[in-house]
């Protein structure tokens, strides 16, 4: 049985993964020859569902929300082994323990989804080498050759916003101008922000649809100003208020030990302040560095509002000094498990992995409530389409 989301009611059907058998199949290429293809293909469990491939799949946040919409995973690939155990576990379906190059053939799908390694165009990364940023910038060749492959009717790519303002982006776009395997796919990308859809979070992810049976549809926003009616947005308080504001040590509610004067720095810093009320009320415990710099992010060493959303949830979310990421009153930073529901993880989901391992693999997610949105949409438009034409071939 899958989770529910983490505060939240969801009554999508579960959805099984199928089972993998080995056969043999015959595949078709746009443009060139029958061929015989060794590859996967599947026995369904449970008729009716779109099925779903993800492609760096992580955790498997993107995953959790098509599954919420009545989505069956069929393959995931993961390189990271603690990221893999955790999507196997959660999902059961098959998952590719390793680099993406070495799938050699990808089973039929209806969907495919994921989010190629962003370092390479997230501020965040700038300090890699150029030859790692170059090799993570690439890694979306590999997944246009699993949408050559599969020929899924959608896809969507997800990543940091900075990679739509890219060169590598206009290379991606040129894709579906060039290659006649794919210039039957309507791409459109958009930046969300995934508080626009009940995520108690305000996290900006740059989004690609494509589409083979129409325009690709977007989630309409379902919290804010923009909602409509509008609707308020999803809280820190609604998503950790009922958690205990000492870590229990279980269930990934769990915290560091800080040296005493890192626990006064905290208490230096009231709901909703930062590193510059650190220096205002209590210049003695100013780390030199934070005192010769007057000017920088408002964001490092703060504490989040019960009553707004938090800020982005990153890999380093139990390291104050890393962001706004000090609980709203707990002179602490947030835990594996508030960290995880602030990502709209369940508390029923299983992380693999060591707390270094398990948090990364947090703030790497894609919300599950944010795929759930996105997912609904292409169910919406799949179903409509379905019931006016046929599906167009593979």
């Amino acid at each position: 049985m899958l989770p529910k989301f983490a505060g939240q009611r969801l009554d999508a059907p579960t959805v099984p993964c199928r089972r993998i058998v080995p056969s043999t199949r015959h595949l078709d290429r746009v443009g060139g020859t029958r061929q015989n293809y060794t590859i996967v293909s599947m026995v369904t469990e449970q008729d009716g569902a779109l099925e779903v491939v993800d492609l760096f799949a992580g955790a498997g946040g993107l995953t959790l929300g098509f599954a919420r919409a009545g989505f069956r995973p069929v393959l995931a690939v993961e390189i990271e082994p603690a990221a893999a155990k955790t999507y196997e576990a959660n999902f059961g379906c098959h998952v590719h323990k390793g680099p993406i190059e070495e799938v050699e053939f990808f089973p039929r799908a209806d969907i495919v989804i994921g989010g190629p390694p962003c370092q390479g165009f997230s501020p965040l990364g700038r300090d890699r080498d150029a030859d790692s940023r170059a090799e993570m910038n690439e890694l979306w060749r590999q997944y246009l050759r699993a949408v050559r492959e599969i020929r899924p009717l959608a896809f969507v790519v997800e990543n940091v916003p900075e990679f739509l303002k890219s060169a590598q982006y206009l290379a991606f776009e040129q894709e579906f101008v060039d290659d006649p395997l794919l210039r039957d796919y309507k791409i459109e990308s958009r930046v969300l922000n995934a508080a626009d859809y009940g995520v108690p979070q305000r996290r900006r992810r740059g989004l690609i649809i494509g589409s083979r049976i129409g325009p690709p549809r977007w989630p309409d926003a379902t919290h804010g100003p923009e909602a409509d009616p509008p609707s308020p947005f999803a809280t820190v308080r609604g998503a950790i208020g009922d958690l205990p504001l000492e870590p229990t040590g279980r269930d990934l509610h769990i915290g560091r030990n800080p040296r005493p004067s890192s626990i006064e720095r905290y208490r230096a810093v009231p709901e909703g302040g930062n590193r510059f009320d650190l220096a205002a009320n209590r210049p003695d415990l100013l780390p030199d560095c934070w005192r010769n710099k007057k000017s920088g992010t408002t964001d490092v060493f703060g504490r989040l509002w019960w009553d707004r959303p938090a800020f982005t949830i990153r890999t380093e979310f139990f390291k104050p000094e890393k962001g706004r990421y000090l609980h709203p009153t707990a002179d602490r930073s947030i835990t594996h498990r508030e960290a995880a529901r602030l990502q709209t993880f369940p508390d029923d989901f299983v992380f693999e992995g060591s707390k270094i391992e398990i948090a990364r693999q947090i703030g790497n997610a894609v919300p599950p409530m944010l795929a759930a949105a996105v997912a609904t949409s292409l169910s919406g438009q799949l179903s409509e389409y379905a019931r006016v034409l046929p599906m167009p071939a593979r």
